[in-house]
């Protein structure tokens, strides 16, 4: 699949917003990256699963819940692989499970996510799922916003994977 493909889907799916935004993690921005735009059409969603299915080497998938669920489930299907859910703290009811799904012991696991800003979001989940007893090395996303998300990764011991960067999604809806 060519990066332009998924580039040109995501801007038409009117992905990338320009204005003064706030950031989940406090921060602003001057354009904002609308992960439930391109996670609700099914042309992204295909791109992406396809890329990201070019990208795995039978690893277990790992979704962060909320955003990384729909591609994690698509991107199942796409490579014939399970996934675990990472929730972002343990549910308070039923099973009380922080991770969702079958997990075994030494399992590696590789995390998927939307987008990448500062990274923490995909560092809890990938700490979860070791905590549950499994291995992560890398995390696969779809938009790497360059603000630090890689090097917080790296410091957790974690790979940092992105199908496009800001730079390059910006660029194109210029």
């Amino acid at each position: 699949m060519a990066n332009d493909d998924l580039i040109e889907a995501l801007v038409d799916a009117d992905a990338v917003r320009y204005g003064e935004f706030e950031l989940s993690h406090g921060g602003t921005s001057d354009y904002y990256v609308d992960k439930y735009l391109f996670e609700t059409d099914p042309r992204c969603l295909r791109l992406i699963a396809e890329a990201f299915a070019e990208k795995l080497d039978g690893e277990k998938l790992g979704g962060v819940a909320l955003g990384g669920v729909p591609l994690v489930a698509v991107t199942s299907v796409e490579t014939d692989t399970p996934y675990v859910i990472a929730r972002k703290k343990a549910k308070e009811y039923g099973t009380g499970n922080r991770i969702e799904g079958r997990l075994d012991e030494g399992e590696e696991v590789v995390v998927i996510e939307d987008i990448a800003t500062t990274g923490q979001s995909a560092v809890d989940a990938a700490q979860a799922i070791e905590e549950a007893g499994a291995v992560v090395n890398r995390v696969l996303v779809v938009v790497d916003r360059e603000e630090g998300g890689a090097e917080n990764l790296e410091a957790h011991g974690y790979e940092l994977d992105s199908l496009v960067t800001a730079e390059e999604l910006l660029a194109a809806g210029e």
